[in-house]
């Protein structure tokens, strides 16, 4: 599944799910390789070390399904200003969506989109993907190499 409107919207009603309107939030969802889509929410933690970012728990349950993720989205309501945020993958959830292979699609802002939010893959995040250095060939490792 491609990264479409569905899908940010599924990550904005969970955002409006879990946050009450006056208060600044985030929500994630993901497509699988067979169009369902998974919302989490990360930890709203006193210590802040101990968080995890919202995309963690949809990325945990796809690989605890054995699903492909082929599409992310990251949104974050700012209160003070009321509006939603398109939140890229931050390097650690690059990291985590990498698993998936360098096509995954993600949600980037882009202020040129009346919607306010674009779509890159995983490989346009991140076109110097560290693990490359490490296949025989300089291609993006499989889930098999990542997973040895």
């Amino acid at each position: 599944m491609r990264l479409d409107q569905a899908l940010v919207d599924a990550a904005v009603a969970q955002m409006e799910r879990r946050w009450p309107a006056d208060e600044p939030g985030g929500a994630a969802a993901v497509y699988l390789e067979d169009g369902q889509i998974i919302t989490s929410v990360g930890l709203d933690n006193f210590n802040g070390g101990v968080s995890l970012c919202h995309e963690t728990g949809a990325f945990c349950q796809a690989y605890t399904l054995n699903k492909r993720i082929t599409a992310s989205v990251c949104v974050f309501r700012e209160s003070a200003r009321d509006r939603v945020l398109f939140l890229p993958p931050c390097g650690v959830c690059q990291e985590r969506l990498a698993l998936w292979g360098p096509d995954v699609q993600v949600g980037v802002p882009d202020d040129s989109s009346p919607a306010g939010w674009g779509v890159r893959t995983l490989r346009e995040v991140n076109p110097y993907y560290w693990a490359q250095q490490f296949t025989e060939d300089g291609t993006w490792p499989t889930l098999e190499a990542h997973s040895s």
